[in-house]
C-alpha cells in the first residue's frame, strides 16, 4: 500500500487566495538548504484587475506578540532578517517554466487554471527557527526567529496587501545531527596552588561528539590530586549558551542538567568516575531564558537544537573549571521512512483533518499601522495513491 502524503493547504479570510503546501520543515543540510516550493490558488472572480504576490520571509521577534493589537508599531518587537516577493499573477514566464518539483506537478493538474507554482531558495547564513522560553509568567520578553510564507493581492503595481485577501503559512528552517561523526570532545586542566609542589590535573571526556535529544550524557571525570588540598563538592551540569546579538548583547547560560555529586578526591590521591545527566525540556519548563526549537502551532517541541552546549564540571575550589562543547540534535530520519513530496504515485486527494484558527498580524514598513485582525483556518490533506 502506497504510503500517504500531507498537502497543507490554507485559505485567505475572502477565499480570493490560498496557498498548498506538502512540507512545512525545510532541512539545512550546511552545503545547502532544501528550497521552498507550492503552489498558489487563486479566485479569478474576485482579483479582476489585481495582482498577486508571494513571499517568503524569516524574522527576528521580541516583546510581547499582541503589542500591535493594542496600537503599538509592529516594528517594536519585529525586525525582518530577510524578504523576497514575487509576482504569480498574472504570470511573468510561461507555466511550465515556472514548474521545479513533480509535486508542484500533480498539484497544478488537480487544481486546474487557478493554480500557479512558486518557488524560493534560502540565501546563506539564515539562522535556523528557534524559540528563546520566557518565564511561566512572563509574557513581556519573548524572543523567536520564524519563517513564513505570504500570499496577497495587490491594487496595481503596488506590493501592500489589501486586508482580507492575505494568507501566512508558518514554515520553519531545521537542522539534523551531520552524519559524519567527529572525535569524541575532551577538556583538561592543570593547576597549581601556593604551600604546594605538585598540580591538581583533571580531564573531562565524552563518548562522542552529537547526542540525540532524550538520549542520557556519559560524562567521564578524571582527577590526579598531587596537591596538599582535598577537592570537595564535585558538580557536573549541561549548559546551554545562547547569544541574542540583534538588538542588545544579551547572553544565556543555563544549566538544563546538573548533578552536585558530593564526591570528594583527598589530597594524593586520585578519582575517576562516570556521570549521567539527561537534558529534557520537560525538566526546565519553569526556567526563563531556555532555547527551544522553534514550533508549528502549538505542538510541543525541545530545547534548540542549533545552540551550544558544554559540560561544566565545577568543584569548590574557585580556580577549577573545565568546559567540553557538544551538539545536542535530533538524528536525521530514514530517507525511507520520509514523506517522499517527489513520489510519482501520489494521485489522489483525501481530506484528513481542519485545526483551529490562528490570529496574527504583521506589519511591513509601508503599511499603514491600522489596528486588525486576520484570521485564517489552516487544512491539512492527505494525497494517497
Amino acid at each position: 500500500m502506497s504510503p500517504k502524503h500531507v498537502v497543507f493547504k490554507k485559505f485567505s479570510r475572502d477565499k480570493s487566495v490560498g496557498v498548498y503546501m506538502a512540507r512545512r520543515d525545510f532541512v539545512d543540510h550546511c552545503d545547502f538548504v532544501d528550497p521552498v516550493d507550492g503552489v498558489v490558488v487563486i479566485d479569478h472572480e474576485q482579483i479582476k484587475g489585481k495582482r498577486v504576490h508571494i513571499m517568503l520571509s524569516c524574522s527576528f521577534r521580541y516583546g510581547r506578540a499582541d503589542l500591535d493589537l493594542v496600537g503599538m508599531p509592529a516594528d517594536s518587537y519585529r525586525r525582518d532578517l530577510f524578504l523576497c516577493t514575487r509576482q504569480v499573477y498574472p504570470p511573468l514566464q510561461d507555466r511550465e517554466r515556472s514548474v521545479h518539483t513533480k509535486m508542484q506537478e500533480k498539484l497544478l493538474n488537480k487544481l486546474g487554471n487557478d493554480a500557479y507554482p512558486f518557488f524560493f531558495e534560502f540565501p546563506d547564513n539564515l539562522p535556523c527557527s528557534v524559540d528563546l522560553k520566557p518565564g511561566p509568567k512572563d509574557v513581556t520578553n519573548h524572543c523567536a526567529v520564524e519563517f513564513e510564507v505570504k500570499a496577497f493581492c495587490s491594487e496595481g503595481q503596488d506590493e501592500k496587501a489589501l486586508k482580507g485577501s492575505s494568507v501566512r503559512l508558518a514554515i520553519r528552517k531545521i537542522q539534523y545531527a551531520p552524519e559524519k561523526k567527529g572525535p569524541p570532545p575532551c577538556g583538561e586542566t592543570t593547576c597549581e596552588f601556593a604551600m604546594s609542589d605538585k598540580p591538581l590535573q583533571v580531564k573531562v571526556t565524552l563518548d562522542k561528539e552529537t547526542y540525540y535529544h532524550s538520549e542520557p550524557i556519559n560524562i567521564s571525570v578524571d582527577i590526579t590530586n598531587s596537591t596538599n588540598k582535598d577537592v570537595n563538592e564535585i558538580s557536573v551540569a549541561v549548559e546551554q549558551i545562547t547569544n541574542v546579538v540583534l538588538y542588545s548583547n544579551d547572553k544565556y547560560m543555563k544549566p538544563v542538567a546538573s548533578e552536585e555529586a558530593g564526591d570528594n578526591v583527598p589530597a594524593g590521591t586520585s578519582f575517576k568516575k562516570v556521570y549521567t545527566l539527561l537534558p529534557l525540556l520537560s525538566n526546565n519548563r519553569e526556567k526563563r531564558g531556555i532555547a527551544l526549537d522553534g514550533k508549528l502551532k502549538h505542538e510541543d517541541t525541545n530545547l534548540a537544537s542549533t545552540t551550544m552546549y558544554v559540560i561544566n564540571t565545577d568543584f569548590l575550589l574557585p580556580e577549577v573549571a573545565v568546559e567540553v562543547p557538544f551538539r545536542l540534535m535530533h538524528p536525521k530520519p530514514d530517507p525511507g521512512k520520509l514523506r517522499n513530496s517527489e513520489s510519482p504515485h501520489v494521485n489522489l486527494f483525501s481530506i484528513n483533518s481542519t485545526s483551529l484558527c490562528r490570529y496574527s498580524r504583521v506589519f511591513r514598513p509601508s503599511q499603514p499601522r491600522e489596528r486588525w485582525v486576520e484570521s485564517f483556518h489552516v487544512t491539512q490533506w492527505h494525497l494517497t495513491a
